[in-house]
């Protein structure tokens, strides 16, 4: 399906089916930790999604007058999402990024990834994290895969007070084994940056 647009925008509650959609995706085989759909709509101002113009009913070898695809019509519809949760003062967590699997590899997710980045700059945070089997991936926006909790620990002590699962992740908890085995804790820090998000 040729794609003629992607657009990078902050997601809105008629967007929770289609996100919905998307992570359910991935939730077969873990990539993606499933979440509840009132978790969705509860957490839809953290999402940021990729809505793409695709071209439908055309044949994809024949070039119309512009050089683009020629007859169809132009459908749009989300791609691709990501979220960023804020944990502390200076920490949030890049979670539920997931891509149309017949649309991977046109840089979707990278450029999900960065409104989410411009995201956390924009907010002041300085340290992203992310749980992962896509290393190669969330290494190309600089995380590198860490040990322990990177944080004092009277912070320490107060993320243990939170309930969110991801908070659990970060600290490396005993009680989320079972949902990490096989994921990579990354990091990165964040230099100062202006916020770039967008079409």
């Amino acid at each position: 399906m040729p794609v003629r647009h992607v657009q990078v925008r902050r997601a809105r509650t008629g967007d929770v089916a289609h996100i919905r959609r998307l992570v359910d995706t991935y939730t077969a085989d873990r990539r993606v930790l499933s979440k509840s759909t009132v978790n969705l709509y509860e957490d839809v101002q953290e999402f940021w999604v990729a809505e793409a113009e695709t071209v439908v009913g055309a044949d994809p070898g024949d070039p119309g007058p512009d050089g683009g695809p020629a007859g169809g019509g132009v459908e749009r519809r989300l791609v691709g999402c990501g979220a960023l949760h804020v944990l502390w003062e200076d920490l949030a967590e890049v979670r539920t990024v997931a891509v149309d699997p017949s649309l991977r590899g046109f840089g979707i997710g990278h450029r999900i990834v960065a409104a989410l980045l411009d995201t956390a700059r924009a907010l002041g945070v300085r340290r992203v994290f992310c749980l992962t089997f896509e290393t190669a991936f969330f290494a190309r926006h600089g995380f590198a895969p860490i040990q322990g909790a990177p944080v004092s620990s009277r912070v320490y002590e107060e993320l243990l007070r939170s309930y969110d699962e991801g908070v659990a992740e970060f600290l490396d908890l005993e009680r989320v084994k079972p949902n990490t085995l096989g994921n990579t804790r990354m990091l990165v820090h964040l230099g100062p940056g202006v916020e770039k998000t967008g079409g």
